[in-house]
Protein backbone atom coordinates (compact mmCIF):
# COMPACT_ATOMS: atom_id res chain seq x y z
CA UNK A 1 0.00 0.00 0.00
CA UNK A 2 2.89 2.39 1.00
CA UNK A 3 3.97 1.61 -2.22
CA UNK A 4 0.96 2.56 -4.57
CA UNK A 5 0.78 5.90 -2.52
CA UNK A 6 4.09 6.98 -3.10
CA UNK A 7 3.83 6.16 -6.56
CA UNK A 8 0.39 8.19 -7.10
CA UNK A 9 -0.55 6.80 -10.13
CA UNK A 10 -3.61 8.78 -11.19
CA UNK A 11 -5.34 5.66 -12.26
CA UNK A 12 -4.14 3.37 -9.16
CA UNK A 13 -6.70 2.09 -7.19
CA UNK A 14 -6.07 2.32 -3.84
CA UNK A 15 -6.05 6.25 -3.53
CA UNK A 16 -9.74 7.04 -4.31
CA UNK A 17 -11.25 5.13 -1.37
CA UNK A 18 -8.13 6.22 0.95
CA UNK A 19 -9.19 10.11 -0.04
CA UNK A 20 -12.73 9.07 0.16
CA UNK A 21 -12.37 7.94 4.03
CA UNK A 22 -10.07 10.91 4.76
CA UNK A 23 -6.83 9.06 5.55
CA UNK A 24 -3.82 10.55 6.40
CA UNK A 25 -0.30 9.22 4.82
CA UNK A 26 2.71 9.47 7.24
CA UNK A 27 6.22 10.54 5.70
CA UNK A 28 9.44 10.13 7.08
CA UNK A 29 12.61 11.25 6.47
CA UNK A 30 16.25 12.45 8.27
CA UNK A 31 14.29 15.44 9.47
CA UNK A 32 11.74 13.25 11.13
CA UNK A 33 7.88 12.57 10.63
CA UNK A 34 5.30 14.87 9.02
CA UNK A 35 1.70 13.71 8.33
CA UNK A 36 -1.06 15.34 5.76
CA UNK A 37 -4.05 14.52 4.56
CA UNK A 38 -3.60 12.05 1.42
CA UNK A 39 -5.14 14.36 -1.09
CA UNK A 40 -2.26 16.74 -0.24
CA UNK A 41 0.21 14.25 -1.21
CA UNK A 42 -0.66 14.96 -5.08
CA UNK A 43 0.25 18.33 -6.44
CA UNK A 44 0.44 17.00 -10.31
CA UNK A 45 1.07 13.93 -12.30
CA UNK A 46 4.52 12.45 -10.76
CA UNK A 47 4.49 15.39 -8.50
CA UNK A 48 4.15 14.92 -4.69
CA UNK A 49 4.70 17.38 -1.76
CA UNK A 50 7.27 14.46 -0.96
CA UNK A 51 11.53 15.05 -0.47
CA UNK A 52 13.54 12.64 -2.27
CA UNK A 53 14.92 11.18 1.13
CA UNK A 54 11.39 10.32 2.30
CA UNK A 55 9.32 7.32 2.98
CA UNK A 56 5.49 6.31 3.36
CA UNK A 57 5.82 5.33 6.94
CA UNK A 58 2.72 4.66 7.55
CA UNK A 59 -1.34 5.27 5.85
CA UNK A 60 -3.74 6.41 8.86
CA UNK A 61 -7.47 5.34 7.97
CA UNK A 62 -10.38 6.40 9.86
CA UNK A 63 -12.71 4.12 10.26
CA UNK A 64 -16.55 5.84 9.21
CA UNK A 65 -18.39 7.18 11.52
CA UNK A 66 -21.84 5.61 12.42
CA UNK A 67 -24.26 6.68 9.44
CA UNK A 68 -22.02 7.34 6.79
CA UNK A 69 -22.78 5.00 3.49
CA UNK A 70 -19.42 4.20 1.79
CA UNK A 71 -18.72 2.41 -1.61
CA UNK A 72 -15.95 2.09 -3.98
CA UNK A 73 -16.04 0.83 -7.51
CA UNK A 74 -13.50 0.05 -10.30
CA UNK A 75 -14.11 -0.14 -14.01
CA UNK A 76 -11.94 -2.00 -16.27
CA UNK A 77 -11.96 -4.31 -19.54
CA UNK A 78 -10.79 -7.96 -17.44
CA UNK A 79 -12.60 -8.85 -13.93
CA UNK A 80 -8.95 -9.61 -12.87
CA UNK A 81 -5.78 -8.23 -12.07
CA UNK A 82 -6.17 -5.41 -14.50
CA UNK A 83 -5.66 -1.31 -14.27
CA UNK A 84 -8.78 0.63 -14.15
CA UNK A 85 -9.85 2.83 -16.73
CA UNK A 86 -11.95 5.14 -13.44
CA UNK A 87 -11.64 4.00 -10.08
CA UNK A 88 -14.42 5.86 -7.73
CA UNK A 89 -14.99 5.77 -4.14
CA UNK A 90 -18.19 7.88 -2.39
CA UNK A 91 -18.93 8.78 1.90
CA UNK A 92 -21.86 10.24 2.57
CA UNK A 93 -23.45 11.01 5.98
CA UNK A 94 -27.12 11.72 5.64
CA UNK A 95 -28.84 13.62 8.39
CA UNK A 96 -32.64 14.12 8.23
CA UNK A 97 -32.57 13.19 4.22
CA UNK A 98 -30.37 16.08 3.50
CA UNK A 99 -26.87 15.69 2.90
CA UNK A 100 -24.66 16.63 5.94
CA UNK A 101 -20.92 15.31 4.57
CA UNK A 102 -19.47 14.03 1.41
CA UNK A 103 -16.51 12.82 -0.04
CA UNK A 104 -16.02 11.87 -3.40
CA UNK A 105 -12.82 10.79 -4.95
CA UNK A 106 -11.80 9.53 -8.46
CA UNK A 107 -8.68 7.81 -10.35
CA UNK A 108 -8.49 7.77 -13.64
CA UNK A 109 -9.98 11.03 -14.17
CA UNK A 110 -7.29 13.91 -13.85
CA UNK A 111 -3.29 14.37 -13.47
CA UNK A 112 -3.95 12.62 -9.80
CA UNK A 113 -5.88 10.87 -7.50
CA UNK A 114 -8.48 13.93 -6.61
CA UNK A 115 -11.26 14.74 -4.72
CA UNK A 116 -14.35 15.94 -6.16
CA UNK A 117 -14.42 19.48 -4.57
CA UNK A 118 -17.35 21.85 -6.71
CA UNK A 119 -19.70 18.23 -6.24
CA UNK A 120 -19.16 17.69 -2.82
CA UNK A 121 -20.00 21.79 -2.12
CA UNK A 122 -23.37 20.99 -4.16
CA UNK A 123 -24.61 18.40 -2.50
CA UNK A 124 -23.88 19.63 1.13
CA UNK A 125 -26.92 20.44 2.93
CA UNK A 126 -29.28 19.32 -0.02
CA UNK A 127 -31.86 16.43 -0.35
CA UNK A 128 -30.30 13.44 -1.30
CA UNK A 129 -32.37 12.64 -4.11
CA UNK A 130 -32.46 11.87 -8.17
CA UNK A 131 -32.49 15.66 -9.06
CA UNK A 132 -30.25 16.51 -6.55
CA UNK A 133 -28.31 13.48 -7.89
CA UNK A 134 -28.64 14.94 -11.49
CA UNK A 135 -27.23 17.99 -10.58
CA UNK A 136 -23.99 16.21 -8.99
CA UNK A 137 -23.48 14.03 -12.10
CA UNK A 138 -23.52 17.56 -14.37
CA UNK A 139 -21.09 19.11 -12.14
CA UNK A 140 -18.61 16.52 -12.20
CA UNK A 141 -17.26 17.69 -15.31
CA UNK A 142 -16.53 21.22 -13.04
CA UNK A 143 -14.42 18.85 -10.97
CA UNK A 144 -12.83 16.70 -14.08
CA UNK A 145 -11.46 16.87 -17.62
CA UNK A 146 -10.49 13.55 -17.94
CA UNK A 147 -7.88 12.49 -20.99
CA UNK A 148 -8.43 9.75 -23.08
CA UNK A 149 -6.11 6.81 -23.30
CA UNK A 150 -5.98 2.84 -24.29
CA UNK A 151 -7.73 2.17 -21.40
CA UNK A 152 -11.03 4.63 -21.96
CA UNK A 153 -12.06 7.68 -24.08
CA UNK A 154 -12.26 10.97 -22.25
CA UNK A 155 -16.24 11.04 -22.93
CA UNK A 156 -16.53 7.28 -21.38
CA UNK A 157 -14.54 8.51 -18.35
CA UNK A 158 -17.10 10.91 -17.46
CA UNK A 159 -20.00 9.56 -18.32
CA UNK A 160 -18.98 6.05 -16.34
CA UNK A 161 -17.67 8.36 -13.08
CA UNK A 162 -21.47 10.01 -13.55
CA UNK A 163 -23.24 6.79 -14.10
CA UNK A 164 -21.21 5.74 -10.87
CA UNK A 165 -22.36 8.38 -8.64
CA UNK A 166 -25.95 7.20 -9.64
CA UNK A 167 -25.71 3.55 -9.06
CA UNK A 168 -24.08 5.16 -5.62
CA UNK A 169 -27.47 6.91 -4.97
CA UNK A 170 -29.10 4.02 -5.94
CA UNK A 171 -27.52 2.07 -3.52
CA UNK A 172 -27.81 4.23 -0.73
CA UNK A 173 -30.92 6.49 -1.46
CA UNK A 174 -33.67 5.92 1.39
CA UNK A 175 -36.53 5.12 -0.42
CA UNK A 176 -36.19 1.35 -1.94
CA UNK A 177 -32.22 1.29 -2.13
CA UNK A 178 -31.23 -1.22 -4.37
CA UNK A 179 -29.54 -4.27 -3.20
CA UNK A 180 -25.76 -4.43 -4.12
CA UNK A 181 -26.83 -7.72 -6.60
CA UNK A 182 -29.41 -6.13 -8.06
CA UNK A 183 -26.53 -3.36 -9.46
CA UNK A 184 -23.99 -5.58 -9.45
CA UNK A 185 -21.27 -5.30 -12.51
CA UNK A 186 -17.85 -6.41 -12.76
CA UNK A 187 -16.27 -5.07 -15.71
CA UNK A 188 -17.46 -2.65 -18.49
CA UNK A 189 -15.42 -2.62 -21.99
CA UNK A 190 -14.44 0.82 -23.40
Amino acid sequence: LGGNVANGSPIGDSMPWLIALGSEVVLRGPAGERAMPLEALYLGYQRKDMQPDEFVQAVRVPLPRAGVQFRTYKLAKRFDQDISAVCAAFSIRLDAGLVAEARIAFGGMAATPKRAGATEALLLGKPWSEDTVAAAMAMLAQDYAPLSDMRATNTYRMKAAQNLLKRFWFETRELAPLANADVNAFAVRA
